[in-house]
């Protein structure tokens, strides 16, 4: 049955409508807002479940928005951008958003995400005992053992910060900033070159098949996202 509230932040009617459509059946309310100053104080007084947050809206950016909001509450964020600027992408996210989905979004696309999401935030990321189990593989964060079935699998310290920040930000799309700033929080490196070589690596070491991943997935221009732990 659908439980809990979700928050829909859009100038446009008809874009509110067809979003709220599509989360009729996972959430058992959804409010509506039309401007920031009334999606932000509706955030602040209802507590949703789930936020999806316009870009652009007429007395506000969403990215100032999403910062807002991200200050007092954990709540998902999912930004609808008409935009396609990969820099705009990576402004939101940093900001902390978790996700975004680009005008036109189809209803499918929108609630898998939305699935995706709630997952992340419902389950604890590693389990409590510190194990995490997918694609054949158990990941024990504490141990700091990896295994697909009766082979261990050897990590470097950096590739298991690395694997570390993945699943604890699983189903979550991440910058190459905030990778970055997890494994090597004193490095002035690029980010892009350091993390192309380190995810190959790992990828080599995690995927069945390292040339099309199902774990390290690429978020063109703007960083990765590992995959959601069901």
């Amino acid at each position: 049955m659908p439980a809990g509230t979700a928050l829909v932040i859009d100038d446009e009617p008809q874009i509110r409508r067809a979003v709220a459509h599509a989360l009729e059946d996972s959430f058992e309310r959804v409010l509506e807002a039309e401007s920031a100053a009334q999606g932000i104080d509706l955030a602040a007084t209802s507590r949703p479940d789930l936020v999806v947050l316009d870009l652009m809206l007429p007395d506000r950016d969403g990215v100032a928005v999403c910062r807002e909001i991200r200050g007092w509450s954990s709540v998902p964020i999912i930004v609808l951008s008409a935009r396609h600027s990969e820099r705009e992408k990576v402004a939101l996210l940093d900001a902390g958003a978790d996700d975004y989905v680009t005008k036109p979004f189809g209803t499918a696309e929108l609630q898998a995400r939305v699935r995706a999401q709630l997952r992340r935030a419902r389950a604890s990321a590693p389990g409590d005992n510190g194990v995490v189990e997918v694609e054949g593989l158990r990941i024990d964060l504490a141990g700091r053992t990896l295994a697909r079935g009766n082979e261990e699998i050897h990590l470097t310290p950096t590739e298991w910060a690395l694997l570390r920040t993945f699943v604890a930000n699983a189903g979550k799309t991440l910058t190459h900033h905030q990778i970055f700033r997890h494994v090597w929080p004193n490095s002035p490196g690029d980010p892009q070159q350091y993390l192309r070589v380190y995810v190959a690596n790992l990828r080599r070491k995690l995927e069945r098949d390292p040339l099309r991943p199902r774990l390290i997935l690429t978020e063109p221009g703007v960083g990765y996202r590992f995959a959601s732990l069901d």
